[in-house]
């Protein structure tokens, strides 16, 4: 179920919600001016702290293979703890 919100009057969707990872207090407090470059916000949990990581769609002329979003199941898979729990944001 997508859920639309609103970071420094940036309009984000939440596309993904795996095992419960959006926490919408946790990304205020980690978001900042740079993630606002980004067509994807990734945010994963690691010993109970979170992490965010911009991805580019394909085609953005800042995309390169380790912030591509179709390389995001690779990043999933080697930086971030097995079954861990993470969301998506998309801008809009």
């Amino acid at each position: 179920m997508e859920t639309e919100i609103l970071y420094d009057e940036k309009k984000f969707t939440v596309i993904k919600n795996y095992r419960e990872g959006y926490n919408l207090e946790e990304v205020q407090k980690r978001y900042t001016e740079y993630f606002e470059a980004f067509d994807y916000i990734v945010g994963d949990w690691a010993y109970g702290k979170l992490r965010l990581k911009g991805f580019y769609k394909e085609g953005n002329k800042n995309s390169r293979e380790f912030n591509n979003y179709k390389h995001l199941d690779n990043y999933l898979k080697n930086n971030c703890a097995y079954n861990c729990r993470y969301f998506i944001l998309e801008k809009k």
